[in-house]
């Protein structure tokens, strides 16, 4: 029995602009110092984001040749999208004036809402220790300078 196989062209152009984004990214980061892994360069980071931009539509493309009779996408998660998408945009509009741990609290509890198993308390938990985590790596690991709580929450 003959199989032949079908490309899903949806698939194969967005590995395609995968890879395009991977070589212009590649490209702009040859004229940099690459440096090492433990002394970068201001090249390094777009070379790594280069090659594993580039990996991944290699996958794309090599998962949109498929069999006949393989589903394609099934329906969009309307809830994720209104909740994953605005979540980093509100921490980036309230960071400074709510500051680092409210901010972070508020976006990690907007994008547990996302999936409709989550419930409410084990989402506050998430949120709370995400929140911990991230203050202590950023804040006190890492000593990067911002405000822990913003001058909205004082008065």
């Amino acid at each position: 029995m003959k199989t032949t196989t079908t490309i899903d062209w949806t698939d194969a152009l967005a590995g395609l602009v995968f890879i395009l984004f991977g070589l212009l990214f590649g490209i702009q980061s040859l004229g940099l110092d690459i440096g090492t892994a433990f002394r970068m360069g201001p090249g390094y980071f777009p070379l790594v984001l280069s090659g594993l931009l580039l990996l991944l539509g290699l996958l794309i493309i090599a998962k949109s040749i498929r069999s006949p009779g393989t589903d394609g996408i099934g329906t969009l998660a309307f809830r994720g999208v209104l909740f994953i998408l605005p979540a980093p945009i509100f921490f980036g509009l309230t960071v400074r004036g709510l500051g680092f741990v409210p901010a972070i609290f508020l976006t990690t509890l907007i994008a547990a809402l996302a999936s409709f198993k989550m419930r409410l308390h084990w989402a506050v938990l998430l949120a709370a220790g995400v929140t911990a985590f991230a203050t202590v790596v950023f804040s006190y690991g890492l000593g990067l300078p911002f405000r822990r709580f913003g001058p909205w929450l004082t008065f």
